[in-house]
């Protein structure tokens, strides 16, 4: 394996010369002003760059240095920056890490120091790099787009992976946003059906005088604007999986047909008298109460029982441990790379109020927060008030002692954990523990791995 390359952006022959000695362990680029460093940044990808901040022909100022940050980090987002800048110019070599430098250091340069930052800055890059690829290697994955950490969510996640396999019937309970229709699909694509189509119907959507022709099809003729004949949702389905959401808003009447339907297994298209055999899995969701339904006589007992021959419970976000700070990297990431922004970062009151936020919206209240926060926030950097949410918050508690204890233990540990990315030297230090103890803990706590954020669950 070759050596790592790293950029040295300098314009003294001298300095040059001494950082290519003292950083040997690398493949040392050179480059002396801004044109060749943008340059060397697209021909040679560096993971680190080392970069003065006076450049011609600003020698005495750091515009051009700032400039060609600017560029550099525009170009490949995920390289790190350490800026090297005077002592007189602390205040400009601040305004780069704002602007997002990994690191500063001053001149004249302590060789040492500059090795050891150089060096954990290749680590991080690695890390990030090999999430990465990791995400690319699952991303086709049925579970890839559940970003998780709680326990509950990744039992869940195993119990969907030995459902699905099977013929039965899911019912999926959950808030809205949750991720139902996610779950659906991932059991399709893990079942026997996956070579067929998937096909999803809103029955809180259509209005009820539509919702029958939507799911069994009409014949030519068959009522006022029927054209042509015209298949059904159900019947689209065949041999495969169709997706009934939010079932619990289903009129009494279409639902003694469907009922009909998933004890026959057969359909008659509206206006029709022919009997049409259809082989599809059924899978269900709602967030409503079915059970509170059908004691209102709202919705049918023998549907209810039909439908949930396996239950699986999505539980929201606020219940998730560690999901909230995950769940905003993993969005923030995927905007950036979206919209074509420099990789942004979280302020600590940003991500305090992602985790105190109740999210009543779950995980699709939050990805539209994070979005429209990476589109509209103007710095490197995501705050409060770029977030739009309400500020307070209370927390629910655990009843005993020692519930409380372990409780917060893992919780903070968690937080910690989201918090970081993944990344546990950082984690360690905002826990104010050593690396040490937190992996200890993580044991513990049944935690053997944590993902970063951009990666699947």
């Amino acid at each position: 394996m070759g050596k790592q390359k790293l950029l040295v952006v300098e314009d003294d022959p001298g300095l040059q010369k001494q950082l290519r000695w003292s950083l040997s362990d690398y493949e040392v680029i050179v480059a002396g002003d801004r044109e060749a460093a943008v340059v060397q940044v697209h021909r040679h990808r560096p993971g680190v760059v080392t970069l003065d901040l006076g450049l011609p022909p600003d020698a005495d100022g750091a515009s051009e240095g700032l400039a060609t940050l600017r560029q550099i980090l525009a170009a490949a987002p995920e390289t790190k920056v350490v800026v090297l800048s005077g002592n007189q110019d602390r205040a400009n070599a601040l305004k780069a890490v704002a602007m997002g430098a990994y690191d500063f250091q001053c001149k004249p340069v302590d060789v040492e120091l500059l090795s050891l930052v150089v060096a954990r800055a290749f680590n991080l890059y690695e890390m990030q790099q090999e999430n990465r690829r990791m995400v690319q290697i699952e991303a086709d994955s049925p579970l890839s787009g559940i970003v998780t950490r709680d326990p509950g969510m990744l039992k869940l996640c195993r119990n969907l992976e030995k459902v699905a396999p099977s013929g039965a019937t899911v019912m999926l309970l959950g808030d809205s946003g949750c991720g139902k229709e996610l779950f659906a699909r991932a059991l399709h694509k893990l079942g026997r059906r996956a070579e067929h189509r998937f096909v999803a119907i809103n029955c809180a959507s259509i209005p009820e005088q539509l919702l029958e022709s939507e799911l069994f099809g009409h014949e030519k003729g068959a009522f006022t604007g029927a054209a042509q004949q015209t298949l059904g949702k159900i019947e689209l389905a065949n041999n495969g999986t169709f997706f009934l959401d939010e079932i619990g808003d289903m009129a009494l009447p279409l639902q003694a047909k469907l009922l009909r339907f998933l004890q026959e297994r057969v359909i008659e298209r509206v206006g029709g008298r022919r009997e049409i055999a259809v082989d599809v899995r059924v899978v269900c969701a709602t967030h409503q109460d079915l059970d509170t339904l059908v004691r209102e006589g709202r919705f049918r007992r023998d549907l209810y029982y039909r439908l949930s021959e396996i239950v699986l419970r999505i539980p929201p976000l606020r219940e998730r441990v560690g999901d909230r700070a995950l769940l905003a990297h993993h969005f923030k990431n995927r905007y950036c790379a979206a919209e074509g922004r420099a990789q942004l970062t979280f302020s600590d009151e940003a991500l305090k109020l992602v985790e105190q936020y109740d999210w009543p919206g779950n995980v699709r209240e939050m990805e539209n927060c994070i979005k429209r926060a990476v589109i509209m926030c103007e710095g490197p950097q995501i705050g409060v008030h770029d977030l739009g949410l309400p500020l307070e918050h209370v927390p629910g508690q655990p009843a005993s002692l020692r519930e409380v204890r372990e409780a917060a233990e893992y919780q903070v540990m968690v937080a910690a954990l989201a918090r970081s990315d993944g990344n546990i030297v950082k984690a360690a230090e905002i826990l104010g523990v050593s690396r040490p103890t937190l992996y200890d803990l993580m044991n513990h706590h049944g935690l053997r791995r944590y993902p970063a954020a951009d990666s699947r669950t």
